[in-house]
């Protein structure tokens, strides 16, 4: 049966270059426009790194940066892979100064209990490890590790006699990605830039294990950036996002996905003329491409309104442990004893009767007008005679400042004449 065959511009399709691939949506990243929905998470796998954070661009994942040194990073993804038939490609650049060094390791263990580490600092797995570092001075170098978790690589004398596939490649400083390929079908074949790097049919690869990709530097340490995964299979053993037409025969229909599992938002369809479907496989490849696009738009609703909402429980639980233990309580009695001061002068304005108490006061009123009309004119007269200077006193002190004067005249008269008189 033969899938439904959509336009090359539309991102999320789920077939590779050859019709019968399938993409494992929920494994890859980097095939479709963005990397994230929201730039905050790569959907379906989980990022760690010790001694920095690791970066999600819209374009690569930075799992070392430049600086500083003795720096580690992972991902790992969430779900495991439901077939013993896929091929993985990488996209990855390294770059750094002469001297630096660093390694690049990918993981398809059965447990995600690698964590952060490399080959060097591993202790047992069960899976494959592919090693991507500058061993032996070679310039670069590619091995593969096989272990069944018996085996502590940390505590191995001499990890170099457990690979069962090595090459040597260059793969630094190369201004480019580099494409490292990884095929389980009839055996494991290990490719780098379309080139066989080691094939052997003595391994074969089980299901349901977890995919990883770590990288560890020194004090000079490399920058490694994944631009691209991709986990494709000859059959679709996953529900392929409704791309898939119904089973004949019968069959059950695969379970679809939980939306919060799907990739982020493809592209928008863009708008053609109706006159443009002649027939109807194009009308329903044009619908599906249209509902599955509105699909990917709503699930990406979900983690959104889930992020939101743990933010507001954040604030909620913040501002609760701000608060004095007893702080709500003493507030809860304040306003009751408020609320009883109002109600209690309610009731006494409304129970008693203010009628008699204005007249009084008018009458008081009153009282103060009249008598200060009545007596007011007489009363400022008084005060205005009272205060006035009077005009005998004022005349006696002037005629006694003149006699005063006089007699001072007088006196200074006498005194010049009685001086003996003085001849020249």
């Amino acid at each position: 049966m033969r899938p439904v065959q959509l336009p090359n511009s539309l991102h999320y399709l789920l077939l590779t270059t050859t019709a019968s691939a399938y993409i494992l949506n929920g494994l890859s990243f980097g095939h479709q426009a963005k990397l994230s929905p929201n730039g905050r998470a790569l959907p379906g796998w989980s990022l760690s790194g010790e001694n920095h954070q690791v970066q999600l661009l819209s374009d690569r994942v930075i799992l070392t940066p430049p600086v500083p040194g003795n720096a580690r990073g992972a991902i790992w993804s969430d779900t495991t892979v439901p077939t013993s038939d896929w091929t993985a490609d990488l996209e990855f650049r390294a770059s750094g100064q002469d001297q630096s060094s660093g390694n690049l390791n990918l993981w398809f263990t059965k447990e995600k209990g690698v964590g952060i580490n490399s080959v060097y600092t591993v202790e047992q797995f069960d899976g494959l490890a592919l090693v991507l570092d500058q061993y032996g001075n070679t310039g670069g170098k590619i091995r593969g590790f096989l272990n069944d978790g018996t085996q502590s690589f940390r505590a191995h004398s001499s990890l170099e006699s457990l690979a069962f596939g090595q090459c040597n490649y260059a793969y630094r400083n190369l201004g480019r990605p580099s494409r490292l390929r990884i095929t389980n079908h009839n055996g494991l074949t290990v490719s780098v830039d379309d080139q066989e790097c080691f094939r052997t049919n003595r391994v074969s690869l089980p299901p349901n294990y977890y995919f990883g990709i770590t990288s560890a530097t020194a004090e000079n340490p490399d920058s490694f950036e994944i631009t691209k995964f991709v986990v494709s299979s000859a059959a679709p053993s996953e529900p392929q996002h409704l791309n898939e037409p119904a089973t004949k025969g019968g069959a059950p229909p695969p379970q679809l996905q939980r939306l919060d599992r799907f990739p982020g938002s493809p592209e928008a369809v863009p708008d053609r003329v109706a006159d443009e479907f002649k027939n109807q496989d194009d009308q329903f490849a044009d619908l599906h491409n249209r509902m599955q696009g509105m699909t990917h738009q709503i699930a990406n609703i979900f983690p959104e309104i889930a992020q939101l909402g743990q933010k507001l429980e954040q604030r909620h639980d913040a501002l609760l442990a701000g608060l004095p233990s007893d702080a709500l309580g003493d507030l809860k009695r304040r306003i009751e004893g408020i609320e009883r001061t109002v109600a209690q002068i309610q009731r006494d304005v409304e129970g008693r009767d203010y009628g008699k108490h204005i007249s009084d006061l008018q009458m008081s009123v009153e009282g103060i007008k009249g008598g200060l009309t009545e007596h007011l004119p007489d009363t400022v007269a008084r005060l205005i005679s009272a205060s006035a200077p009077r005009m005998g006193v004022f005349v006696g002190i002037v005629v006694a400042v003149q006699i005063l004067l006089a007699g001072a005249f007088i006196v200074y008269k006498r005194r010049r004449n009685g001086m003996p008189k003085k001849y020249l």
